[in-house]
């Protein structure tokens, strides 16, 4: 499995015979350079968003459209992409599961964020903001999405029992590193947690020291470095 960080809260993830786009951002994200676009979503089997800001869902539709990977998200917001031409995949809620392929899983759990999109300059609900909990190859992955500290990481943690937390933790609009170590001691067991939305913007943490600190002992923290694959 390789896991590639495409810059802030963007990623493409290699498991079994998917390669998922996890909210690609590609026009305006500071960290990936124009020639590595192509790289970054070729081959796309599925594309999954978390929320509806602009860093997370402005580029979803024309990728899904070079691609034809289908987008699957909250319910509202996959309704609006695929009103927008993006190739249909499956609008879901909070605790439900799809499949992708033959062995890959998807479920969608809560974060605590926001979630619109501007239509026609005017912000539209987008119906709640989500993670997601993405298991094949004997491995299950948090992808926290856009989140602060919640209460919610618990049962998640305890339910699903995953061993990879990819944690949005650059503060300002999500958890900073201290918050999302703190996660991931008190509600996770996780082998290896990865930091990522940060380093985009100076507003953002530009270090993931604090996470690596924080963290239990036995836990690994990578700090991902765009397109460059993690290997698990």
């Amino acid at each position: 499995m390789n896991i590639i960080w495409l810059g802030h809260g963007s990623f493409r993830i290699e498991i079994e015979d998917q390669v998922v786009l996890v909210d690609p951002w590609l026009n305006g994200n500071p960290m990936l350079d124009e020639e590595q676009h192509t790289a970054a979503t070729t081959g796309a089997t599925h594309i999954l968003v978390t929320h509806g800001h602009f860093d997370h869902t402005a580029d979803i539709v024309e990728v899904s459209k070079d691609t034809g990977a289908p987008v699957s998200g909250m319910v509202e917001l996959a309704q609006h992409l695929h009103g927008l031409g993006a190739t249909e995949g499956q609008a879901f809620n909070m605790g439900g599961t799809i499949s992708l392929g033959d062995s890959v899983s998807v479920s969608m759990v809560p974060a605590s964020h926001s979630s619109s999109i501007d239509v026609e300059g005017a912000k539209r609900y987008m119906g709640n903001e989500s993670g997601f909990i993405l298991r094949g190859k004997g491995r299950c992955i948090y992808i926290s999405g856009d989140t602060g500290l919640m209460a919610d990481m618990a049962w998640i943690g305890e339910y699903y029992k995953p061993d990879i937390g990819i944690l949005s933790a650059g503060g300002h609009f999500t958890m900073d590193m201290e918050m999302a170590a703190f996660a991931a001691r008190k509600y996770f067991d996780f082998r290896v947690v990865i930091p990522c939305h940060y380093r985009t913007f100076g507003a953002l943490e530009q270090s993931a020291e604090k996470l690596s600190s924080g963290v239990l002992p036995g836990t690994t923290v990578i700090e991902p470095q765009v397109m460059h694959p993690i290997k698990l």
